[in-house]
């Protein structure tokens, strides 16, 4: 089982963590923030964890073995509560808290994308819908299942709709006593003012290279250099880490996509040009805005990788390979028209633009960005 102190790389956060618990200082909510895959979500989980433990260790850990910790190791505690984004205003999180419970057991450092693949949402936007802030309301207007305390664990707040976040804004005004609303934000300014004036904000920050590295040979079976040309890549994050290891799809399909975008915009392919721009469209917003993301990061490496410092490159081989050919093309008199480009796609999407649209844009705008002449 993780402690506090245990969660890779934030072993000061923990530690904080852990003595706002031991002398009674911990706000009643919550906000934790930071950089994806930096370990917000098992932090959160961590604490509820501790504050219902019966009993914690001398050194102000969760004991591991008393029915509360035990209930929490599942994600199933009588007095737990989650709260999290899904797919129809007609269904609640109890409706698919089995899949999400799933998808945090097998890696608490997981992110929207891959929730939205495990519910099958499509283009669907999830959202947290009011009904969510009824029930949670509901569930602690009961009395505590143990007598301890209850944990209300909410994923990704920012996506409460209007509705929602005024009525949850109520239950942190008057919140009911020894419960802790532990809220996991990816996007905290797009939280109501009066929201996050109303919780302790806890910065999470990047996890170190050392501490990365570390945790990809003893935990993820890497040799010390794999682990070492990782943690350098990852900027900070385990989740990205992973993804660059090959434990998921998406870098791969982000690298395949972005290769295609530029060879077909550069040989002005048009009926490629259509066909890839109608593959992108169906990915969903979500995935869209994974891969406009790496498509920025990739245009940016490329321009660092002609100053031919390898020190500042963050590239995989794949990618290194790849630039050799293309980096020459990206420079001073296009990086910002591309990078504009692709930062205003990420707007369109994530406004519901028709996603068609949107990426033919792309891609044929950057005919032009491409085929410029440096100097």
């Amino acid at each position: 089982m993780t402690g506090l102190e245990d969660i890779i790389g934030q072993r000061e956060t923990g530690r904080m963590l852990k003595q706002e618990v031991a002398t009674g200082r911990m706000a009643h909510a919550l906000l934790l923030t930071g950089p994806r895959g930096a370990g917000k979500l098992p932090l959160a989980l961590a604490l509820g964890r501790r504050l219902c433990c019966t009993h914690p260790t001398d050194d102000g850990e969760a004991c591991g073995r008393c029915t509360a910790c035990l209930g929490w190791e599942k994600l199933a505690h009588a007095d737990a509560h989650f709260v999290f984004p899904i797919a129809g205003v007609k269904n609640t999180c109890d409706d698919y808290l089995p899949r999400w419970r799933e998808m945090v057991l097998e890696n608490p450092y997981t992110d929207l994308s891959r929730w939205n693949e495990r519910m099958g949402a499509g283009n669907a936007q999830p959202m947290i819908y009011a009904t969510e802030a009824d029930r949670t309301l509901r569930k602690l207007s009961l009395r505590s299942a143990t007598g301890g305390w209850r944990g209300v664990v909410v994923w990704l707040p920012e996506r409460m709709n209007e509705a929602c976040a005024n009525k949850m804004l109520k239950l942190l005004e008057e919140p009911p006593s020894k419960t802790a609303f532990l809220m996991v934000s990816e996007e905290p300014e797009r939280l109501l003012a009066t929201i996050v004036s109303r919780t302790q904000r806890i910065y999470v920050p990047r996890i170190t290279e050392a501490d990365l590295a570390e945790a990809l040979q003893t935990r993820y079976g890497h040799s010390a250099d794999e682990a070492a040309a990782l943690a350098h890549r990852a900027d900070g994050s385990l989740l990205k880490a992973l993804e660059l290891a090959g434990q998921s799809g998406e870098q791969a399909l982000c690298f395949e996509l972005f290769t295609r975008l530029m060879r077909l915009a550069w040989k002005r392919d048009i009926r490629g040009m259509k066909a890839w721009s109608e593959e992108v469209a169906t990915l969903g917003r979500e995935r869209q805005k994974t891969f406009l993301e790496y498509a920025q990061r990739m245009v940016r490496e490329n321009f660092i990788a002609n100053f031919h410092r390898p020190e500042m490159n963050y590239m995989g081989t794949d990618e290194q390979q790849f630039a050799v050919r293309f980096a020459p093309f990206i420079h001073e008199r296009n990086i910002m028209g591309i990078t504009d480009l692709l930062a205003r796609a990420q707007e369109h999407v994530a406004q519901n633009v028709n996603p068609r649209m949107v990426f033919f844009d792309v891609i044929l705008n950057m005919t032009v960005l491409i085929k410029m002449k440096n100097g």
